[in-house]
């Protein structure tokens, strides 16, 4: 049995990981279900009134989404730090896929941007008639919805390779490599998936649970114990 020493910038990275994690999290809830509420499917007209009445509303939403990648960005790099000592080529390539995952999301996020400009009424769409520049409104965000999914393609390798360092890090219980290798599985599966029209949407309803007990234990675990002296078994 080994003992591995405590280290400062080890347990401040974890820190930091378990900060950014909340940071994304709460963000997305928010955003989740205050943004998209607004949003009707198949619902032009209706969908129009709740952004005019919302529009207020919406822009935190998207505020939200910022913080969200921020946090995301800051989580990359608190896991890169802590894991370097496993493997410093994986943990930078994990960290590489999670900005690139992110630098999609925010490119989605200006089909959001869009949204508020039309909703707002401004005359950049002078030439359009009301019917189609409240059908753009769906578009653009069936828009941002698929740069959403793309960006989880590479996130579920984040993961998985997250998972990989976990699984040899010698001092993380296996459980949560399992966890994540589950999460990463679910990310990708939903992110084919919605290439295809006729993906089930009721399969991403059964996926979220595990991924999202699979990325929250490890941050969780990072934040509690992370960085403290830890055996190697």
């Amino acid at each position: 049995m080994n003992l591995i020493k405590h280290d400062v910038s080890k347990r401040q990275a974890a820190l930091v990981a378990g900060i950014g994690f909340l940071l994304s999290f709460g963000g997305a809830i928010f955003s989740g279900g205050f943004v998209n509420g607004l949003i009707v499917p198949g619902d032009a007209v209706s969908t129009s009134n709740n952004l005019t009445a919302s529009a207020g509303l919406f822009r935190v939403g998207i505020v939200s989404w910022l913080i969200v990648i921020l946090g995301d960005i800051v989580r990359a790099w608190a896991v890169y730090v802590f894991f370097r000592d496993v493997n410093r080529s994986i943990a930078l390539l994990s960290a590489w896929l999670m900005l690139i995952h992110d630098a999609i999301f925010g490119s989605a996020l200006m089909n959001l941007i869009l949204i508020s400009v039309i909703s707002s009424g401004n005359s950049i769409l002078t030439g359009f008639g009301v019917p189609e520049s409240q059908g753009l409104l769906l578009l653009l965000f069936d828009g941002f919805n698929a740069g959403f999914e793309l960006g989880l393609f590479f996130f579920s390798f984040h993961l998985a390779l997250l998972g990989y360092l976990v699984l040899k890090s010698g001092f993380i219980p296996k459980i949560f490599s399992i966890l994540l290798f589950i999460a990463a599985i679910g990310y990708l599966m939903d992110s084919v998936g919605k290439l295809f029209p006729a993906y089930p949407e009721i399969l991403w309803t059964i996926f979220m649970g595990p991924c999202l007990i699979g990325e929250m234990a490890i941050m969780i675990w990072l934040f509690l114990k992370g960085g403290k002296n830890e055996t190697v078994s």
